[in-house]
């Protein structure tokens, strides 16, 4: 194989480039090893090797230092020796075209999307709602389907709460799905959203796929980088919640390209194990369909996490590329983990994988790929060749201007708000309270020959209508007293 048909992992035991074929790149992989042992600088290098074949790339800064794909590397040290016991290593110093976003929009582009756009299931995994919960938040995504109430941020679908709540009858067939108890189980939720710093995900501009698809001026895939060093911590299930619609996306909207000479993009997924932690049954089912699926799409899908444990085995059988870190074994539970690493590669008679993982150096690593016709290889212990790029973070001054001379500055730093269910719902309430007092009246002259049958009719709808307002006006206090209670 050319090296240009294929992504140049490092050096085999023989001093022979590793190589894995592009057009068998989209067969998804995995990035695993035990903290320190280089799986952030492997990342960076197979990031690299994508943009040089003109694949887009989209991965997790999870640490904040993969940003260094934006500066040209410096090599010495350790760094320098490795690239001098590669002869046959075509290494050349360079930055590559990084796009930097961040959900708050500090440390790069706003990130967003929209209620509408991520859909009741991943926005009730997001916010760990109970069957009854789930059931009641379709129901109000179903009428805003209907309706057509575009639900683009979280005072669009509080306000369709609140109007669902004080019109039942807007639900049809549904209104036993949201109960009092159910909306305020909802509410309470989106505040709790709302506290972590979670609202800045939903809004527009939201994220469009083909800018993230979009090559550089020079051919080279651009490199997304999405800054998860807070977010990881701080809101987890938003960080992982987020990746599984960008998957979900993507494989809604791409076209099937069927078996092509390279994908289009490249996804790394770090800390991958959140993406499947407390994930209710019915939705990893289908993100284990979709990443079966998505590859025919030209998407390949590459997990970064400490052991392939992390990950189901309905996933770990459609991966393609295994990169495995040395690993630490200090209680039986690992001992046995060790053996199953180890026993998921193909033999290699000229070494144990097992003995190796132990041992295995920083920056070294065992391989187990596909050959040419898509059958496993025999595993190999590889010196993952330095990045080009630097390995280390960007300073503030140089995020700054990455962010600065970005081309789609221009398109997200500015936020837009433009009319969805919250004005459509408030304008509704302002003409029926403005059309109240007029059907009063002409209620009132047109039943006055029987006034006292109106009268029993007008209270009682009264009473009705102003339970229901109690109910709106509770629900409001209890909304505020949520969001402001915390801050006191």
């Amino acid at each position: 194989m050319e090296h240009n048909d294929c992504l140049v992992l490092g050096a085999d035991a023989a001093g022979d480039p590793n190589m894995h074929p592009l057009r068998l790149a989209n067969r998804h992989g995995l990035i695993a090893g035990a903290t320190g042992t280089g799986k952030t600088v492997t990342l960076q290098r197979l990031a690299e090797q994508f943009s040089d074949a003109g694949i887009a790339v989209f991965a997790a800064d999870i640490k904040g230092d993969l940003c260094g794909l934006g500066a040209a590397g410096v090599p010495q040290g350790k760094i320098a020796e490795r690239i001098s016991s590669m002869p046959w290593l075509k290494h050349q110093p360079q930055a590559y075209p990084v796009t930097l976003w961040d959900v708050h929009g500090v440390s790069g582009h706003p990130l967003r999307t929209t209620l509408t756009e991520m859909g009741p299931l991943l926005l009730g995994n997001l916010l760990e709602l109970t069957d009854s919960q789930q059931a009641a938040l379709y129901a109000a995504f179903k009428v805003a389907d209907r309706e057509a109430l575009l639900l683009l941020d979280l005072k669009d679908l509080k306000a369709l709460l609140a109007h669902l709540k004080q019109n039942p009858e807007v639900l049809g067939d549904d209104a036993a799905l949201l109960t009092g108890a159910s909306s305020q189980a909802l509410l309470r939720r989106l505040a709790t959203l709302e506290q972590q710093g979670a609202e800045a995900l939903f809004g527009e501009p939201a994220l469009a796929l083909e800018d993230v698809l979009q090559s550089d001026h020079d051919g080279r895939g651009r490199i997304h980088l999405l800054d998860a060093s807070q977010l990881v911590h701080q809101a987890p299930k938003v960080y992982a919640t987020f990746l599984l619609w960008l998957l979900a996306e993507l494989f809604e909207q791409l076209p099937e390209r069927g078996d092509a000479d390279r994908p289009l993009l490249a996804l790394f997924f770090d800390e991958a194990h959140l993406l499947f932690n407390d994930t209710p049954r019915a939705l990893q089912d289908r993100l284990v369909q979709v990443v079966r699926l998505i590859r025919s799409k030209g998407v390949g899908v590459y997990f970064v996490t400490q052991s392939p444990a992390d990950l189901p085995d309905e996933v770990l059988a459609q991966l393609g590329l295994r990169i495995q870190h040395g690993l630490r074994a200090y209680t039986i539970k690992e001992q046995k983990a060790l053996r199953a690493v180890a026993e998921g590669f193909r033999a290699n008679p000229a070494f144990s994988a097992l003995d190796s993982l132990v041992d295995l150096g920083i920056g070294e690593a065992l391989v187990g790929g596909l050959e040419d016709k898509g059958t496993p290889a025999m595993v190999q212990r590889v010196a993952i060749a330095p990045p080009q790029s630097r390995v280390g973070p960007l300073d503030d001054h140089e995020r700054r201007a990455l962010i600065a001379s970005s081309p789609l500055r221009t398109r997200y730093d500015k936020a837009i708000d433009r009319e969805s269910a919250y004005e459509i719902l408030l304008n509704r309430a302002k003409q029926a309270t403005n059309a109240e007092p007029q059907a009063k009246a002409a209620t009132q002259k047109d039943n006055a020959g029987d006034a006292f049958g109106d009268l029993a009719g007008r209270v009682f709808k009264s009473a009705v209508r102003q339970a229901a307002n109690q109910l709106g006006r509770q629900l409001v206090r209890g909304l505020m007293g949520s969001l402001f209670g915390g801050k006191r």
